[in-house]
């Protein structure tokens, strides 16, 4: 199987397609431009991006070109896709800026200063828009009727769409006109939930240019657990190191469901199929080192093979080769009373890493305390939400003894 659009498809990244033996051809025989757009709402992407970033890095692998969008033009709007309300507004100044970090993140991934992508964002044709011209020259192609008729539309009317949200498939629309007079691109991929707006681009550049270019979106992951794909009790699963450490990264891949590892080494690893069969049909114990496989090499990818064996090694000395969180004693703790904050000697003496307050300041005293592996110094130390990485908080007394608490809502 050497088509590219044939193994993303078993690999499960494809959900619709406007034309796919079209599409499936032409990746075949020439070098295409194609483009993923991203909002500038936040200054880092999460780990519910990477199936856009691995469908890019497949295409790039296979000898094509991706632009990677940033849409401050758009951001400024905002996009009702998904939303049952309006987003809120943010200055240009931050959404500049988050744009600047995006592109940078973005490059780790498709080395735009490698030249083998080209960076863009909308921001570059938007902003300076005449819109009287616009209206003229692009929106005349738009029928309100069929707008309204979409289905990120039809979930909005009834609470209320705003008229600057209304023009966003337009605008989206456009970026695909540019786009395409600009570098020749000719697909536009996206999440499932962005078919409409996408289709809208589809059918602008056929209406302007008379040219057929190419839609294709990836199904919306969920997981066995009905949880959000990139999210944890503590919130988002940040790519960006600050927001979300490697080691913490690593550990939100090993803690995944049993059920959802084949699926989740199908999109987010390069590891041939022939491989990840072989794994998804181990049981038990053995699973871990389908999970261990995963971990590894979806931190590869994100934060470099350094950090992935620093992460790894960090999992070993913490619970033993094999061991992982399934051996650590775990006790659940709810989050009005991490919002409130509780003392690390209180938690301590709780869950019986030591027998008492009094034991757990000598402990602490004696540089035995630790916190998601960070040692405790201070005797008024207190856990809050802030602590909470996907796995929870993990605490240790001493070199080998392990508690683990688990929020509850």
């Amino acid at each position: 199987m050497n088509n590219v659009f044939d193994i993303l498809k078993e690999r499960g990244f494809i959900a619709q397609v406007t034309d796919e033996e079209l599409l499936r051809q032409k990746l075949n025989e020439e070098q295409i431009t194609f483009y993923i757009g991203y909002d500038g709402t936040a200054d880092s992407l999460h780990a519910g991006s990477l199936v856009t970033i691995m469908t890019m890095m497949w295409l790039q692998r296979a000898g094509h070109r991706p632009i990677g969008l940033i849409g401050s033009g758009t951001t400024m709007v905002g996009d009702p896709s998904g939303k049952t309300e309006m987003r809120q507004m943010l200055s240009k100044e931050v959404i500049d800026a988050n744009a600047q970090a995006l592109h940078a993140q973005l490059n780790r991934y498709l080395h735009f200063d490698e030249g083998k992508a080209i960076p863009e964002n909308n921001a570059n044709w938007l902003l300076d828009l005449n819109y009287i011209a616009f209206l003229r020259d692009i929106g005349r192609h738009f029928s309100v009727n069929r707008m309204l008729a979409a289905e990120a539309y039809k979930q909005r009317l009834e609470r209320g769409l705003s008229f600057i949200e209304f023009n966003y498939q337009l605008l989206q629309a456009y970026d695909y006109l540019q786009l395409y007079k600009r570098y020749g691109c000719i697909l536009q991929m996206g999440g499932d939930d962005q078919w409409g707006n996408i289709l809208a681009g589809v059918d602008l550049v056929r209406r302007v240019e008379g040219v057929t270019v190419q839609a294709m979106t990836y199904p919306l992951l969920t997981m066995a657990s009905g949880a959000k794909m990139g999210k944890t009790a503590a919130g988002a699963v940040w790519l960006d190191a600050n927001k979300f450490s490697p080691y913490d990264y690593y550990q939100y891949w090993i803690n995944c469901d049993d059920r959802d590892v084949e699926k989740l080494l199908k999109i987010f690893t390069f590891l041939p199929m022939e491989e990840i069969k072989r794994l998804a049909s181990l049981e038990g114990a053995e699973l871990r080192e389908a999970k261990r496989l995963l971990a590894y090499e979806s931190t590869v990818i994100t934060h470099g093979e350094a950090e992935a064996k620093a992460a790894e090694e960090a999992a070993k000395a913490a619970f033993g080769d094999g061991e992982e969180l399934e051996g650590v004693p775990t006790t659940s703790i709810s989050a009005t009373r991490l919002t409130i904050g509780v003392g690390v000697l209180e938690i301590f003496s709780e869950i019986g890493l030591a027998k008492s307050r009094g034991d757990a300041r000598r402990l602490l005293q004696q540089g035995g305390i630790y916190v998601n592996h960070q040692r405790i110094d201070d005797v008024e130390a207190i856990l809050t939400m802030q602590n909470v990485a996907p796995t929870g908080i993990l605490l240790r007394a001493g070199k080998k003894r392990y508690h683990r608490l688990v929020v509850e809502e």
